[in-house]
């Protein structure tokens, strides 16, 4: 598999892999730790979502200045180290139980991200630029997401097992240990680089960054100030008077504004030769905000619905391994004092304080009657993080065969264009919302527990739709960008997933206000197939840019 790449392939691969591992550990505990009532911030459901969506959203917001300043200023290999030593370091401070060190070790993952994240995808693509790479990009960029997602795969085990036996803290310093020797391991490949880590410098016609300080940054923050300050009606239903269901909501939002504005300038002072592949470029971020904004449910609602709404009961040979590496939780099934829920599974609060009831541990109110256990036993439930490990599971095994796929069509020159991939991978995420549609009705809208297959079907589903947009994504920007702004567009890719990402938690974050979960679903499904129906109206003129700059 590597023989035919290039020699920085094997290294970039393993440095994403533990990056990725790291992130991918925090993110699969991060909503859990948020609710946990007696060890974490015993947030609600709305308020968790939202902190996660807003997380997410500026994780990938960063790479529009984290781009920027590799291309300009400190080059590729500066820029990653950089990024990755601040991830580490937020990932050992994220335990700290303090909702002030929460919110700095947030911080350091956010800037730290945007560093490492559109860098390193960059670099790849400068090993491609070779002639006798040039057919490989595409699969090259899908061998490096599958290196992603064998972080994000085994990420979550080890998240289990040191959360269930010396707590959060724990579980999140593995996450910087990743990120560290994700480092190490970058560091360790610096004699095939080359000079692909090169700065490329400020090129004629580019803003200075004082400007880009002056008209976009600051413009931003000014802007996030006013979304943070203003406010909407004010009702029963909307109490805090948010315009978009939060302040921090309305403020991204608003922040996001003078960047988009950025993009958009870009396109307008280009020479006329890059007009068009930029032109290209801005609408496919455009489309694929809405695919994010549902495959990012995967650490918000669709996390809450493995804890809430799935059988986690092991029995056997099974229960025997799990217990034996510390993956899942004994739960007594008897009275005692818990947390108290209404029907819905909300938190009840009464001025910022949790109430309490006597009641059975809340996992088994939706477990069918003729399952329940006898009163004082005991049962055995694998850890709910564990559920997010399902995706990165598939993308491992279907990786290879995707690739194999294209390889076929590519043999006898049907393969398709990178933005018909893209048109298809958006057609079938959104099949993969019907899974889930009917696992609620299964379920009788959550009044009693299904099975774990419900979410390995959707996850299969959504990962194929995601193994023909992702990696494609970022092969798209490499092949489009002009030279001396490819990093600022791969930003531009990140900015299109951190909208997305925010798009998610708020998504996530109206949950709650949905009687019957299929309502929330079927809008999801309804916002991939309205980005499906864009696309392929589209896909002409994609094509046309595509062939015109003698790439597929």
């Amino acid at each position: 598999m590597w023989k035919s790449h290039p020699k920085a392939l094997p290294y970039l691969f393993l440095s994403e892999m533990w990056e990725r591992f790291g992130y991918y550990l925090m993110i699969g505990i991060f909503t859990l730790y948020l609710k946990d009532v007696e060890a974490g911030f015993a947030m609600t459901e709305k308020e968790a979502s939202d902190l996660y969506g807003t997380f997410i959203a500026l994780v990938f917001l960063t790479p529009f200045i984290g781009g920027l300043v590799a291309d300009r200023y400190w080059g590729y290999k500066k820029s990653i180290v950089i990024g990755g030593i601040m991830m580490g370091a937020g990932y050992f401070m994220m335990g700290i139980h303090d909702i002030t060190m929460l919110y700095i070790a947030m911080t350091l993952v956010i800037v730290g991200n945007g560093f490492f994240k559109p860098n390193i995808s960059t670099l790849l693509g400068n090993f491609y630029t070779e002639d006798k790479f040039k057919d490989k990009k595409d699969e090259g960029y899908n061998i490096f997401y599958m290196g992603i997602n064998v972080g994000a795969f085994i990420c979550n085990f080890f998240g289990a097992a040191l959360q269930i036996l010396l707590g959060w803290q724990y579980a999140f310093m593995a996450a910087g240990v990743g990120m560290f020797i994700g480092v190490i391991v970058f560091l360790l490949g610096t004699k095939h680089y080359g000079n692909q880590t090169d700065k490329k410098g400020v090129q004629p016609g580019d803003m200075p960054f004082y400007k880009i300080v002056l008209f976009i940054l600051l413009p931003s923050a000014v802007f996030g100030v006013i979304g943070w300050l203003l406010k909407g009606v004010t009702s029963e239903a909307n109490p805090g008077g948010y315009i978009f269901g939060s302040d921090s909501t309305d403020a991204f939002i608003f922040a996001c504004i003078p960047v988009i504005f950025f993009y958009g300038s870009l396109y307008f002072k280009a020479k006329v030769e890059d007009k068009r592949p930029i032109g290209a470029l801005l609408t496919i971020f455009a489309v694929v905000i809405l695919f994010w904004g549902v495959f990012k449910l995967n650490g918000s609602a669709l996390n809450t619905w493995a804890d809430r709404y799935t059988d986690r009961e092991i029995t056997g040979t099974t229960q025997t391994v799990f217990n034996g590496l510390k993956l899942a939780k004994e739960v007594e099934y008897k009275k005692d004092t818990v947390e108290l829920y209404d029907a819905s599974f909300r938190i009840q609060k009464v001025d910022g304080e949790v109430q309490k009831t006597v009641d059975y541990p809340v996992y088994f109110r939706n477990v069918a009657k003729d399952k329940l256990p006898e009163e004082g036993a005991t049962v055995s439930l694998w850890a709910t993080n564990l559920s997010q490990s399902i995706n990165p599971g598939w993308v491992i095994i279907l990786t290879p065969l995707v690739v194999a796929f294209f390889t076929f069509l590519r043999s006898r020159k049907k393969e398709p264009s990178t933005p018909t991939k893209i048109a298809f991978g958006l057609l079938i995420s959104a099949l993969s919302v019907l899974v889930m549609i009917a696992a609620v009705n299964m379920g009788a809208n959550g009044s009693e527990k299904v099975s774990v297959w419900w979410l390995v079907a959707n996850y299969g589903v959504i990962t194929i739709g995601e193994l023909f947009l992702s990696p494609m994504g970022l092969s798209v920007v490499s092949k489009l960008s002009p030279t001396n702004i490819t990093s600022l567009m791969m930003g531009g890719w990140f900015l299109s997933t951190s909208i997305g990402n925010k798009l998610s938690g708020v998504l996530a974050s109206l949950w709650d206000t949905y009687d019957n979960k299929q309502d929330f679903f079927w809008i999801n499904f309804g916002l991939l197939m309205f980005a499906t129906l864009l696309m392929f109206i589209l896909l002409k003129q994609l094509n046309k840019v595509m062939q015109e700059k003698g790439i597929h």
